[in-house]
């Protein structure tokens, strides 16, 4: 059976496109399909279908806002469009007619009567709907119009204030990352060109105290542009997935241990105390003990830069279930609570950048507003979660913060709960 009619079929699930293909296919039909609205629309207005056969649920436009869309173009003004769908609620059929449709079939279709009803739609059938039907159906598809004009309103306007958010972001990083860059590069260019001084006028050797200064000065002008590269790098390889970790047995107690001792120079210069519990009764946990000494280190440094001097930093930790929750609780300024789900987002700084500091240890000093992300990525990589708890941000109370970081004992364990 030869027949040189095109049909169109809109329809989302991909077993009911191939059923419908086959059924009709093997009539002689030409059949076209589009698994959502726009694309159909697209398709129609190219190919001029003799008949489109729509589903009603559809993603983004549904069946009866893209039929309404069609009869508004010339070439559609008498094209059979068939609602085939799976809803058989009340008034369903009737929506349907009223927004355009010249008939209505439920799925699951009936192979063998299937293509005969699709016959009498090209031949002309027509499902009738009086004109009473008509106009409360039409109202209210009119309703559903707008509720659904106004949800995408609502969608659009968050997408937009998103996108200003990520743009502000964006600049505002470039601006950090400038001021971090920059100050490394001074120290570096500086202390080379001290030396070059150095050399070129002195008719005697250079004092081996002042090439111990100025290699002194060097390193940390490296070391510091080392650490702003790392933290990128980091947060490039935490987004596209490719943190590698490697696994062994750990001691969170040791990691810990490492961390306050390393900040101890910092803390006895600003006169903040580190008090840790007693962690030697954890279990020894499974995880890449590098990534998770950055992970508590990030948290940790960022509770001694949010807590005044003579602050204090408490550190505990306990066994829950398969994981094990470090709490890291700091007597700072606090967060404020509508900002407390974007602190681990990527480069989001608390506070205005416009008082932006390179020093990474002294109170509200700067940084680039990677480490809490950089935390956060690792923690999830080991099927972990983080958390913060905070009553409020105040500078003169001190409210303080704490920090959660749940982490299970083994990798193969199931994710922990809160």
């Amino acid at each position: 059976m030869e027949n040189r009619e095109t049909i169109l079929y809109i329809e989302d699930d991909p077993a009911s496109r191939r059923l419908v293909q086959r059924v009709l296919g093997s009539q002689g039909y030409n059949v076209l399909v589009a698994d959502d609205g726009l694309e159909g629309i697209t398709i129609a207005r190219e190919s001029n279908p003799n008949l489109i056969l729509m589903d009603i649920n559809l993603p983004n436009m549904d069946g009866r806002e893209i039929t309404t869309r069609l009869r508004s173009l010339p070439n559609f003004t008498n094209t059979p469009i068939v609602a085939l769908t799976a809803n058989h609620s009340p008034g369903s059929r009737e929506l349907a007619l009223a927004a355009g449709c010249t008939g209505f079939m439920t799925k699951p279709i009936d192979v063998g009567t299937f293509p005969n009803k699709v016959k009498n739609y090209l031949n002309g059938l027509v499902e009738p709907l009086s004109p009473n039907e008509r106009t409360q159906h039409l109202e209210r598809h009119a309703q559903n119009l707008v509720l659904r004009l106004e949800g995408k309103i609502n969608e659009l306007e968050g997408a937009n204030k998103r996108l200003r958010e990520l743009d502000r972001l964006k600049s505002d990083f470039i601006i950090l990352v400038s001021h971090e860059l920059r100050t490394p590069l001074t120290l570096i260019s500086g202390y080379a060109h001290l030396l070059d001084e150095q050399i070129k006028h002195s008719s005697s050797t250079v004092p081996t105290d002042m090439i111990g200064g100025v290699a002194e000065g060097l390193n940390l002008g490296v070391s510091r542009m080392r650490e702003v590269v790392n933290e990128i790098i980091s947060v490039a390889r935490i987004t596209s997935g490719a943190l590698d970790l490697i696994l062994s047995q750990i001691r969170l107690k040791n990691i810990i241990d490492k961390i306050v001792a390393e900040y101890e120079p910092i803390c006895e210069k600003r006169g903040i105390a580190i008090r840790v519990g007693d962690l030697s009764n954890l279990p020894i946990i499974e995880g890449d003990e590098n990534q998770l000494k950055l992970a508590i280190d990030n948290v940790v440094g960022n509770g001694i830069k949010y807590t005044p001097d003579n602050g204090t930093i408490y550190i505990v930790a306990r066994q829950v279930d398969n994981a094990v929750d470090i709490i890291i609780r700091d007597t700072g300024i606090g967060i404020p609570v509508d900002e407390q789900r974007h602190i681990f987002d990527q480069f989001y700084v608390l506070g205005s950048i416009e008082h932006h500091s390179t020093s990474k240890s002294a109170f509200q000093g700067g940084g680039l507003g990677l480490g809490l992300a950089i935390t956060k990525g690792i923690v999830e990589a080991h099927n972990g979660r983080i958390w913060v708890e905070s009553e409020k941000r105040d500078s003169d109370k001190l409210p303080g913060s704490t920090f959660h970081i749940l982490l299970p004992i083994s990798q193969k364990a199931k994710k922990p709960n809160l």
